[in-house]
């Protein structure tokens, strides 16, 4: 595969395009799907991106929106090819959240707020392989080495020369109370969040104990921003069996909103480094 192509992406942008061509045809989604003897949810899964999409299907519906322009048609089928090859992640297999990962891949910043564990793009290997294990206690010892490998082959993007992620991290308290894997394995993990919180690209903050009620209390989510300004937002919500995606603007702007008040509450970027440092030191005293 070529490495400027994102399979995730070709696919949003082409359901975008598709949904774009629809609205101009005047035709709603259940119209399209009894022209084309299909089910309406396959058509919205085309066109929100979260389903392959063949050539023959772009045939069909740039056939059903009379599209008369063979450029467009050329482009839109080269675009479905493009979005059936794999991303890096495929080589580890069935991974459950590999819709997220192929729009972090691309995504020019993320803002994340966690209230129950490390960033999975801040954690240490060591962290990681204990908080996998302890979430997921079914696992098998092969299924969570790869889920490892996956998560540090996702921070490349904090690393990369060139174009690095800009990330942006409010992180609750309890992430860095909650003892994963021992207090030595704490000592490591919060030690590398001081140190990779002083890269240029990235911002970390706590939300501390004593802020009380806040903003983000409902739990966890990310804010995905593209370089590419047709690639509009995506809010993500990570679930037990399955993942929420949101790209209405509204939504976005909601949640985009919460996380400006959570900035704003959350201890600032120095603060936080003496807070995460003072917390360590704790962890460095013989339990009583």
């Amino acid at each position: 595969m070529a490495s400027n192509v994102n399979p995730t992406v070709r696919r949003r942008r082409l359901g975008q395009e598709l949904r774009r061509l629809r609205e101009l045809k005047g035709m709603t989604a259940e119209e399209v799907a009894e022209r084309l003897l299909v089910s309406q949810s396959k058509i919205s899964r085309l066109e929100n991106g979260r389903r392959s999409i063949s050539q023959r299907d772009v045939r069909d519906l740039c056939g059903v929106y009379e599209v008369e322009d063979h450029r467009i048609v050329d482009s839109l089928m080269q675009m479905a090819k493009d979005s059936r090859q794999q991303g890096w992640w495929h080589a580890y297999g069935d991974i459950p959240y590999s819709v997220y990962i192929g729009l972090e891949t691309d995504a020019a910043s993320l803002r994340v707020y966690e209230p129950q564990v490390v960033s999975g793009l801040l954690q240490t290997r060591a962290y990681a392989e204990a908080m996998i294990t302890g979430a997921l206690p079914e696992t098998t010892p092969t299924d969570i080495e790869k889920r490892v490998q996956v998560r540090m082959r996702r921070q490349d993007r904090i690393n990369a020369p060139e174009s690095p992620l800009r990330l942006w991290a409010v992180l609750d308290e309890a992430a860095l109370r909650r003892v994963v894997g021992g207090r030595q394995l704490m000592i490591e993990q919060l030690e590398h969040l001081v140190e990779v919180s002083q890269l240029p690209h990235v911002t970390v903050q706590v939300m501390p104990f004593t802020m009380g009620a806040h903003p983000g209390v409902n739990g966890q989510y990310a804010v995905l921003e593209f370089p590419d300004a047709a690639d509009s937002s995506v809010v993500y919500i990570e679930g037990v069996t399955s993942d929420l995606y949101l790209e209405k603007a509204h939504d976005v702007q909601k949640y985009s909103v919460m996380y400006e008040h959570l900035r704003a509450q959350a201890l600032n970027a120095d603060q936080t480094r003496q807070f995460i440092t003072d917390i360590a030191k704790g962890y460095a005293k013989p339990s009583a």
